[in-house]
């Protein structure tokens, strides 16, 4: 009988207590670990969770806009823009875009070319094979809005039930920005000024004010977040300051239309070219300091300054160097009544018979002896009138503006009492007008220690250079009670919405001289006026007072004056008793045979008066004669244009004589 073997059975596994404890401890330590790192992650997210929210943002789909600003308007004193910013757009090509699916690229490159007659088919394919990866190509610059329309209406257009009729025109969106414009062209262009690239201010009130025009781009960010949802965060953009100037456009447009009927009326009269080599008009309120119009000419126009056309050949524009091109450029740019010096002439002789009667050097009862001539350092300098006026009184020597009555004035005078003059008056001093450019005279006067041929020839407005601005600046204060104001173009700041960020008060920057000195050149310069050198100045029915001015050239290579070169003016004031209006006309070179008279200058500011006191609702205040009534803006007749008169004749006689005050050798033949 066989013998059952048992089966051994496998012994049981069991733990020991040494390794329950261990195991125990390791399962303890995993616990611990992992409230730690869950502690730790609680801890980060509550202290730094948004940084690293950003940093995980940051490699999402991202996006981002520039929102530009828009530059300030100006306007005149009535509103009336003068320069402002259009919104303009870029076609941009997202090419990316519009390969990312086959089906995208025919239909938005046909749209394309039927919207933008100016794109090529064949370019905008060549964009999709060569540069598909591409996010920013240009297809067009700075359309207006009514031009891309057509295609955002094909971008948009959907059927009745809401769905896009065309989606599969993708790519392409429009970059908004602004362009400046300048509405009414040149009018008041040295004043305005213009801008270049960048909304860069370049010349006048856009370069002056170039800041406060100015605003800040704002932004537009848009990413997706961490639950995949597109977010957009908008900063908006700060448009610039609008600037109120104290131009008139009313104004500004007659004085200017003025100033072109007089360039082209003398166009090739006596030589090739426009009336005169400058023509420049400044009106001034000369009881705050404000200007109303500022013009000149040549001018140019705002809204295409690089044009020198209207000058220029396109033979004489080829032959031309880069830096003959930019100073004539430069020339056009600048402001005439800013930035130009020049001697001023008769316009003067008031001032030095101010200075005589507040330093009590003169009196008014004084005479003096004119016979044509004064004899100074072997030089004999001539009177207005070479035979002599005779016997002048110190109201006559301003009416009849005598040379030699102002010369024996200004020994009386003495070379120290003049210089304080124009120090107080504010010759050789920059005026702080609100406008960029302006000219610092301080080397074109003389101290106290001029000779006396200097302080002669000072005496009546040569030797000496000032600018326009100075001048009628001084003469505000001459006629004004003595109260010197500083010039300016701009009475407030104002945001987009119109409200007013500042204001610019008249700032009196001194006193002159007394009322009583005032009153008495004023009278002086009324009979100017009414019967002196300046009657051909007169507006029928208004009081006015004012001064003539001729200066005889200097040549700066041979040092001597130009024979026949005279720069001629006029400035005045209406009306007499209470002035509200300063005018000064300064004509270059009159383009004429006989150069050397102010009633070129006089003519256009009688013209400009007659319609500008009407709308300033400055009315007459004496009763009508018909003096210069039948007067144009070149005298008695107007000159046929190209059609010179026969030798012997002037149309355009002036009727009063030359105030140049001519230097010559004392020689026996003089």
């Amino acid at each position: 009988m066989a013998k059952k073997v048992r089966k051994k059975k496998k012994p049981a596994l069991k733990f020991s207590r040494k390794m329950r404890s261990k195991l125990m401890l390791l399962f303890a330590i995993v616990v611990l670990l992992m409230f730690g790192l869950i502690g730790n992650l609680m801890y980060i997210i509550y202290t730094s969770g948004e940084k690293y929210e950003k940093k995980v943002l940051s490699l999402q789909s991202y996006d981002s806009t520039t929102i530009p600003y828009q530059r300030g308007d100006i306007v005149d004193c009535n509103g009336t823009i003068l320069a402002t910013s259009v919104a303009v757009y870029n076609v941009i090509l997202d090419c990316s875009v519009m390969t990312d699916k086959e089906e995208y690229i025919d239909p938005t490159i046909q749209a394309l070319v039927a919207c933008f007659p100016d794109l090529d088919s064949n370019t905008l394919y060549s964009y999709a094979r060569e540069k598909k990866d591409s996010r920013y190509i240009v297809l067009e610059k700075k359309l207006a809005y009514d031009l891309i329309q057509p295609f955002v209406e094909l971008q948009e257009a959907v059927d009745e039930k809401g769905n896009k009729i065309n989606p599969n025109i993708q790519g392409v969106w429009f970059e908004k920005e602004y362009q400046r414009t300048y509405p009414y062209g040149s009018l008041a262009g040295s004043v305005i000024g213009f801008t270049s690239a960048g909304d860069v201010g370049t010349t006048g009130l856009e370069n002056y004010y170039n800041d406060i025009l100015n605003g800040v781009n704002g932004r537009e960010y848009g990413y997706l977040n961490s639950d995949n949802d597109f977010e957009k965060t908008v900063i908006p953009a700060q448009d610039g300051y609008n600037i109120v100037s104290t131009i008139d456009e009313n104004v500004q447009a007659v004085v200017e239309a003025k100033i072109k009927e007089f360039a082209e009326s003398y166009r090739d009269y006596a030589r090739e070219g426009a009336g005169a080599e400058e023509i420049a008009v400044m009106i001034m309120n000369p009881n705050t300091g404000e200007i109303l119009a500022m013009a000149q000419y040549p001018d140019f126009d705002l809204n295409n300054p690089r044009d020198l056309s209207k000058y220029y050949t396109e033979e004489q524009l080829s032959e031309m160097s880069d830096d003959e091109i930019y100073g004539a450029l430069n020339s056009l740019w600048r402001s005439y009544a800013v930035s130009e010096t020049y001697e001023p002439g008769s316009v003067q002789k008031p001032f030095t018979v101010a200075c005589g009667l507040e330093t009590g050097t003169l009196t008014t009862d004084m005479t003096f002896l004119c016979d044509g001539y004064e004899v100074i350092s072997d030089y004999r300098i001539h009177c207005v009138n070479r035979t002599g006026h005779g016997m002048e009184t110190m109201e006559g020597s301003i009416m009849d503006s005598c040379n030699d009555a102002l010369m024996q004035m200004s020994y009386l005078i003495g070379s120290e009492n003049f210089s304080d003059m124009q120090a107080i008056m504010g010759f050789g001093q920059k005026t702080g007008i609100d406008l960029p450019g302006e000219a610092y005279t301080a080397s074109l006067i003389y101290d106290a220690d001029m000779s006396k041929i200097d302080l002669a020839t000072n005496s009546f407005g040569q030797n000496f250079n000032c600018t326009m601005v100075q001048m009628t600046s001084a003469f505000c204060s001459l006629i004004n009670g003595g109260t010197y104001y500083q010039p300016h173009v701009v009475s407030k700041i104002t945001d987009a919405n119109g409200n007013t960020i500042s204001s610019i008060t008249p700032t009196v920057v001194k006193q002159t001289m007394s009322e009583g000195t005032c009153d008495i050149l004023k009278e002086y310069m009324y009979h100017t006026v009414s019967t002196g050198t300046g009657k051909t100045a007169k507006v029928d029915g208004y009081s006015m007072g004012g001064k003539t001015g001729t200066a005889q050239m200097y040549d700066e290579e041979t040092h001597r004056r130009k024979e026949g070169s005279y720069l001629v003016s006029f400035m005045g004031f209406v009306p007499y008793e209470d002035p509200q209006l300063v005018i000064y006309c300064v004509i270059d070179q009159p383009n004429s045979d006989d150069q050397a008279h102010s009633s070129y200058a006089q003519n256009v500011v009688r013209e400009i008066l007659k319609e500008v006191l009407p709308y300033l609702h400055i009315y007459p205040d004496e009763e009508l004669t018909g003096i210069n009534s039948e007067k144009t803006i070149t005298g008695t007749e107007v000159i046929e244009r190209n059609n010179p008169p026969e030798e012997g004749e002037n149309t355009s006689v002036p009727d009063e004589p030359s105030e140049a005050g001519d230097i010559e050798p004392n020689t026996p033949e003089n």
